[in-house]
């Protein structure tokens, strides 16, 4: 027996004859109920007065499951009341996917089906294509799919022999779930047009009775695979509210309209850059400055010269190329540490091995590095900075009496 929610989607209150019983399980000679199906979520509601928690087709069968056993025998007749308000919902939220999927293959190469889901908050279509879903397609699709609704297009439902559904290009399949391909017939949704596809939800007679539809997000499940997910009737509107709160209070920070705030996002863009640019420049004047003082602390150790100090605003790559820079001309050993600790770089001109160097220090104060004769690096030392320095321009640790 198949539920007969598909074929009559607006029934929402109905009596039918108990099959059998099964504790909480009970068997209908016929239901309106919705069994779960396809990613559209089971029907709620009561059955002979007790609540509905799921339903599912087993067996060839719609299986009610409830949450109280009821005190009703096979043979006897029970009322079915179907909750309007979810059951309306998910015919909403199933015919607004199908008009997704409509704009989709009017964006999209390739397009295929790649699953379908209905929550309390939002619903998904994934969508199997190798095109690149960008923000201005997911606008263009909230557009399309809004159009689609404001146009009030009619939604019929029909079955067709399975090999002449299958041989159609119009014909949208979940490939996935295969829903709607077994047997000899499959039903199949028209959106007027918009979007024909095989399917065995419940939808609306007019897509007028969607309400608006906003996009929220997108994301990639699979390679090949975009997520659209999207929120309809209240929460939708919801969202456009939060958008629209959002983008005024943007607008009003920035002494602009929410319509010229690109422009005003550019322009703070720009400003940003060249602060950016100019504290740099401002940066690397002071890193030269301390470098030039530094020239002056150059010390002897071991008949080589050593130049060790403390750097602001290099990060261990910079202190390396900065150390690599001054080897040879300014000291046979360079060692320049970051101010806050975070790392040193030694460069040498060979007759002192900067690897050897580094492994001392790691020896001493802990943390780790490496790299070549003439340059390395290290980190994660757990000292004071000048410690450090002070270890490479003595080859020792002070102590204190």
């Amino acid at each position: 027996m198949q539920t007969l929610a598909p074929a009559e989607p607006y029934t929402t209150e109905f009596e039918a004859v108990v099959e059998s019983r099964d504790d909480d399980e009970l068997l209908l000679g016929e239901t309106y109920f919705y069994a779960e199906s396809g990613g559209q979520p089971p029907d709620r509601g009561t059955l002979a007065g007790e609540r509905i928690v799921d339903v599912q087709e087993r067996d060839g069968e719609i299986v009610h499951t409830l949450a109280d056993a009821p005190t009703v025998e096979a043979g006897e007749t029970v009322a079915g009341r179907i909750d309007p308000a979810f059951r309306t919902y998910c015919m909403r939220s199933h015919t607004a996917s199908h008009v997704l999927y409509g704009a989709g293959r009017r964006l999209f190469d390739d397009l295929g089906y790649g699953g379908f889901d209905i929550d309390e908050h939002k619903v998904r279509v994934d969508f199997a294509t190798p095109t690149a879903i960008d923000d201005g397609s997911l606008v263009t699709l909230e557009r399309l799919v809004n159009r689609a609704v404001w146009d009030s297009k009619d939604v019929t439902w029909e079955t067709a022999p399975r090999e002449a559904a299958l041989a159609r290009d119009d014909v949208a399949f979940n490939t996935k779930t295969e829903e709607g391909i077994g047997g000899e017939e499959v039903r199949l949704v028209d959106v007027d047009g918009w979007d024909v596809a095989a399917c065995g939800g419940t939808h609306v007679r007019n897509t007028r009775e969607i309400g608006p539809v906003a996009v929220l997000d997108r994301s990639n499940p699979g390679k090949g695979v975009t997520r659209i997910e999207f929120a309809v009737g209240p929460a939708a509107i919801q969202h456009r509210s939060t958008e629209k709160t959002a983008a005024l209070d943007a607008a009003a920070a920035l002494e602009t309209r929410v319509t010229d705030l690109p422009d005003a996002v550019a322009r703070l863009r720009n400003e940003r850059d060249a602060l950016a640019d100019e504290r740099t420049g401002l940066q690397e004047r002071l890193v030269d400055s301390r470098l030039g003082d530094l020239r002056e602390t150059v010390v002897e150790r071991d008949g080589r010269t050593w130049l060790a100090g403390t750097v602001d605003h290099l990060d261990t790559n910079g202190l390396a190329e900065r150390a690599n820079d001054l080897s040879g001309s300014a000291a046979d050993a360079v060692a320049l540490v970051a101010a806050d600790g975070g790392g040193i770089a030694v460069a040498t001109t060979g007759e002192i091995d900067a690897n050897a160097v580094v492994a001392d220090l790691t020896a001493e104060f802990g943390g780790g590095g490496g790299g070549s004769e003439t340059v390395a690096q290290a980190g994660g030392f757990d000292t004071d900075p000048e410690e450090l320095v002070a270890f490479l321009r003595t080859g020792s640790v002070e102590t204190t009496n």
